[in-house]
């Protein structure tokens, strides 16, 4: 275990780092914090790294304020210190930060640009979303915008700007108007990608620093494949 972590983390993607604050470009398959898989979160991963590189004895600090799903990749941010995660939860909580994600899809929206808006239901045992045009028991609204950013070969970019942050809500809402993710089984996408990933990025990230009171605007690259390649 030892061995794989420092692997891990000597391939971790560190895209800003401060006193209060670290931002990661995760990568698809990791999980952001612990869960019933046992499998290394990145929350770990994240704390050795910081451990091995200002060689801090005992325990190293890091708060998780966000995840992101685990097939899906981009800006992670964690708080470094107890100062800040409070500040940062309530940053999230609030929708003080500006997020964008670029997802890739096979069939193109019948509109260019949107804003779409679905109640969605939470089904635990599944782990999935459903989408629905009026409200129903136990759902809660979901809206986020889109825009058609690029076409390419076989594929189409939607770059997404959420205004609320529901369970899988731009996987299942994109799938409810007939785009659902490259990769994306869960959602009806026909085929998976061979490494369990889907085409959905986190690609940035804009807030007011919950210390400094900074803006702070974090962009991460999309991994590398042919398709997300095309859409650098």
């Amino acid at each position: 275990m030892a061995s794989k972590l420092r692997s891990t983390i000597s391939n971790l993607q560190v895209l800003y780092e401060d006193n209060h604050l670290i931002a990661i470009n995760k990568r698809a398959g990791d999980i952001v914090q612990g869960d019933k898989t046992g499998d290394t979160p990145l929350s770990e991963v994240t704390k050795g790294y910081l451990k091995r590189k200002y060689n801090k004895p005992g325990n190293v600090y890091l708060g998780v304020a966000h995840r992101l799903d685990r097939p899906t990749t981009g800006i992670v941010v964690f708080a470094k210190t107890s100062k800040a995660l409070p500040r940062l939860n309530k940053l999230f909580a609030e929708k003080a930060a500006e997020k964008t994600y670029w997802a890739v899809v096979r069939q193109a929206p019948e509109k260019h640009e949107a804003t779409l808006t679905h109640w969605l239901k939470r089904n635990t045992k599944q782990n999935k979303s459903y989408a629905y045009p009026k409200e129903v028991p136990e759902s809660k609204k979901a809206i986020l915008s889109y825009m058609l950013r690029s076409t390419l070969d076989t594929h189409f970019l939607l770059e997404v700007a959420l205004k609320t942050g529901r369970h899988h809500q731009i996987r299942v809402q994109l799938s409810a108007i007939g785009c659902p993710i490259k990769g994306d089984l869960k959602y009806g996408f026909p085929r998976s990608n061979k490494d369990g990933s889907i085409h959905l990025h986190a690609r940035s990230l804009s807030f007011i620093h919950p210390v400094k009171k900074e803006p702070i605007s974090i962009q991460a690259a999309p991994p590398k494949d042919p398709i997300w390649d095309a859409c650098v």
